[in-house]
């Protein structure tokens, strides 16, 4: 089977194709013919060769829609990253193109639908969209796609049949959580009691940062309950200075790997981005979501609300998040009823194996190749 992968500019892009790749690999070996779509100037250009897959690379541009000059050269750009994508699929002759997001997808898939337009192709062609609402590429590629994968029980409206709910893979590390006992003991918690996990990305949440300093300077964590706080690297200092000792539990500026942080956790304050709530739901855990309020078109605001809306999470808007309102729903949700409905939720969200699912629809859409 030839597999080629489109995906670039955020690890959430990148990482869900290399994990779909590596369990390709891992199942198929030297049968599996892989290769990936790229720039050469965004972070795929790194992580894809370090996973050891070849990189195509080619010209894409945002389609950016606030002036005509900026519109007409990403036109330009992403009509000639069509004719490299054009030539680069008749050598690669690809059973499957797999699409992960970023504005490098639209010259690959744009192109795999012209040679299908014109039998010099039959490669079929499948979207990962893991959040709630898509955005703008995704938007103008689902009508020419085969399938959209997502990890929400219903699709946006706009992709309609074309939508399967498959789950979206986590990294290797998350798939088997170390010992919570082990992971206490690494991270200085105690192990008696409950733990928040609050988190902003590697960057940290100032807004988070700040509501959660108020909440537990005010006292507002519940009895018997801690805090890993991973503040993001350049709020460390400053967070640290206005919360000496940490206040019962621990402070890290990040974790490259969050493994022993989500193994400990029993509540999770975070943001609502889709690599996010992909761990969150693939973990069973129940969350505080707080969206980023710049994010294009909002799309966190409407991963908040869709989590929110099944029960596994709350959502409050970054304008509303303050220390008095942070403790006023931890004190709600941290009661052992209520915080056992919320993993109840969670865990009616958890589909099999993301992996798997999605190597099984690749298998499906491989047989419908042979069948035309």
């Amino acid at each position: 089977m030839r597999i080629l992968f489109a995906g670039g500019g955020t690890g959430g892009h990148i990482y869900p194709a290399v994990a779909i790749a590596d369990a390709l690999r891992e199942r198929d070996g030297e049968r599996a013919q892989i290769a990936f779509v790229g720039t050469a100037d965004r972070l795929e250009a790194r992580l894809v060769p370090q996973a050891g897959y070849r990189l195509h690379r080619i010209v894409a541009r945002p389609l950016r829609r606030d002036r005509i000059d900026a519109l007409l050269g990403a036109s330009f750009a992403n009509g000639w990253g069509v004719l490299q994508a054009l030539g680069i699929l008749l050598r690669e002759r690809p059973d499957i193109v797999v699409a992960t997001g970023g504005y490098v997808c639209f010259p690959l898939v744009v192109a795999a639908r012209i040679l299908r337009t014109f039998r010099l192709s039959r490669a079929k062609i499948a979207l990962l969209e893991p959040n709630a609402r898509p955005g703008l590429t995704n938007r103008l590629l689902a009508p020419i796609v085969d399938e959209v994968w997502g990890s929400l029980p219903q699709g946006d409206p706009r992709f309609g049949a074309r939508y399967v709910c498959t789950g979206v893979p986590i990294r290797s590390s998350l798939r088997s959580l170390p010992p919570r006992a082990a992971a206490m003991e690494r991270l200085g918690l105690d192990p008696e009691r409950h733990t928040l996990l609050a988190m902003g990305g590697s960057q940290g949440a100032r807004s988070l940062n700040d509501a959660l300093v108020g909440a537990l300077a005010e006292g507002m964590l519940p009895a018997g309950w801690q805090v890993l706080h991973l503040t993001g690297e350049r709020e460390y200092d400053r967070v640290r200075a206005r919360l000496p000792g940490a206040a019962g539990g621990a402070i890290r500026p990040y974790l490259d790997d969050p493994a022993d942080a989500f193994a400990v956790a029993d509540l999770v304050l975070a943001r609502a981005g889709a690599s996010t709530l992909a761990e969150l739901i693939a973990l069973g855990l129940p969350a505080i979501l707080v969206p980023y309020p710049h994010a294009a078109d909002d799309h966190q605001s409407a991963n908040a609300r869709a989590l929110a809306s099944t029960g596994a999470a709350v959502a409050i808007a970054d304008a509303e998040l303050g220390a008095a309102s942070l403790g006023s729903w931890l004190a709600r949700l941290c009661a052992p009823e209520r915080l056992a409905e919320l993993r109840a939720a969670v865990a009616t969200l958890h589909t099999s194996e993301p992996t798997a699912l999605i190597l099984a629809r690749i298998a499906a859409l491989a047989g419908r190749n042979t069948q035309t």
